[in-house]
């Protein structure tokens, strides 16, 4: 179906479900709002669970479309789709549905923004974990749906961990649930690790409950600078072996260095990244534990400044190398060793830049490689360990489609089809964005 002609047959329907005023059929206001270059044909605020359901039924009566939006902080991710018929998007999810400072639990819609949610926490010293790029910009709808984790996932570990409920509206436009409102709860099946990380393939995530965590009292980070790889992941292992336990442990290549804040690093070296939370007499133990390998030790503003600015790695390195490919890899911790020399060796053969930093314990590393060129995005799935996943979060058109299919999983793609098959039977909801 043409998207020219989708405004026209069904926006009158559309305004019926969930308001005039919340329909934008503007082209000039949807040309701002693209999706891996394409602008959809219309733009949906529902406001409700219901509203989504009867906008999905609606779209699977008139086999359109759908894409689901929060802040669009990771929207180039996936293959460029053919049309977008329906944005939808979350900006009027943002009720806080429950909130117990003392048990720890919170609740909110998915459009309320991570920088919103920990705020609100914080005035009762507790701590929401995920921290993702752009804070300010990134929704707890988006941040589930692509599972992207900041630096504290060492520490408090990723949203599988701390999620404890899910609500949502599948592709077919069912209302359903997972998980609850408090920390001890088994009903039913695991939804909630089914949703986190689907990139909006298998349903629209309408709200979301939470483990919190007490608030650091005060932080610390010591640094540690190596001339290569092999001697920061050495290090890592004698982080690792000791009695400490930091809430961040980052391994930092020497060109992600060089676009981190100005000062936080000298450049030209790998570095390990500790950063501890506790008394004195803890970040005095760090001290001692950690040994002379450490070079800086920095706190308050240039310490937030450092951790800000790795926060933010993926659309810091997008902006100042638009030419770049960013990728996002997951792999056993002992095979990341391997991955970065083999990362080094793609850039060296075909003459690129690399930047790394990651998670250096659990195996989380988030790379930038450029100029993109095609030889070394085709080398990536068979040079890297046969147990990694890999997915491409952006590079330059003209490389899209043989970004697409780099995507690895050690899931079996047939259990995934049948997944998709259940949830979003007429392919509604991003529609030729990820492979399936």
């Amino acid at each position: 179906m043409s998207t020219a002609t989708t405004p026209v047959r069904f926006v009158r329907e559309l305004r019926d479900i969930c308001g005039a005023q919340h329909v934008i059929d503007d082209p000039a206001r949807l040309d701002t709002a693209r999706i891996s270059g394409v602008a959809p044909a219309i733009a949906v605020e529902p406001g409700s669970a219901d509203e989504i359901a009867a906008i999905l039924r609606f779209a699977n009566e008139h086999g359109l479309s759908v894409v689901s939006a929060g802040g669009f902080t990771q929207q180039q991710a996936g293959s460029r789709p053919a049309q977008i018929d329906v944005l939808l998007h979350a900006s009027r999810l943002t009720e806080v549905e429950h909130y117990d400072p003392a048990d720890l639990t919170v609740g909110v819609g998915a459009g309320c923004t991570i920088a919103q949610l920990r705020d609100t926490v914080a005035q009762d010293g507790l701590l929401f974990a995920a921290d993702p790029a752009m804070p300010e910009r990134a929704t707890i709808g988006g941040t589930l749906a692509s599972a992207l984790a900041g630096p504290l996932r060492h520490g408090y570990g990723g949203l599988r961990d701390y999620c404890i409920g899910i609500r949502f509206v599948t592709g077919d436009g069912r209302k359903g649930k997972g998980g609850g409102r408090v920390v001890k709860n088994v009903a039913g099946y695991d939804m909630m690790k089914l949703l986190i990380g689907s990139w909006g393939t298998l349903a629209v995530i309408t709200s979301a409950s939470f483990k919190l965590f007490p608030a650091p009292r005060q932080t610390r980070t010591f640094i540690a600078e190596f001339p290569n790889a092999a001697e920061a992941i050495q290090y890592r292992k004698v982080v690792l072996r000791s009695p400490l336990s930091p809430i961040c442990l980052e391994v930092v290549s020497p060109d992600a260095g060089a676009l981190l804040a100005a000062g936080a690093r000298t450049p030209k070296t790998w570095s390990i990244c500790v950063r501890a939370s506790g008394s004195d007499a803890v970040l005095a133990r760090y001290r001692s534990e950690l040994g002379s390998a450490i070079s800086r030790e920095i706190d308050g503003g240039d310490e937030r400044q450092l951790w800000q600015a790795i926060q933010n790695f993926a659309p810091s390195i997008a902006e100042q190398h638009p030419e770049c490919v960013l990728m996002t890899m997951s792999l056993p911790p002992a095979e990341v060793r391997t991955a970065l020399d083999e990362l080094q060796s793609i850039a060296t053969s075909t003459g690129s830049t690399l930047a790394v930093i990651g998670r250096a314990a659990v195996g989380q590393l988030l790379v930038g490689l450029w100029p993109a060129n095609a030889a070394a995005i085709s080398t990536f799935q068979n040079r890297l360990p046969r147990d990694a996943s890999l997915a491409i979060l952006r590079c330059p058109e003209e490389l899209s489609a043989r970004a697409a299919s780099c995507f690895r999983s050690p899931t079996h793609i047939d259990s995934m089809r049948s997944i998709k098959r259940a949830l979003d039977p007429n392919d509604i909801l991003n529609r030729g964005r990820f492979v399936f």
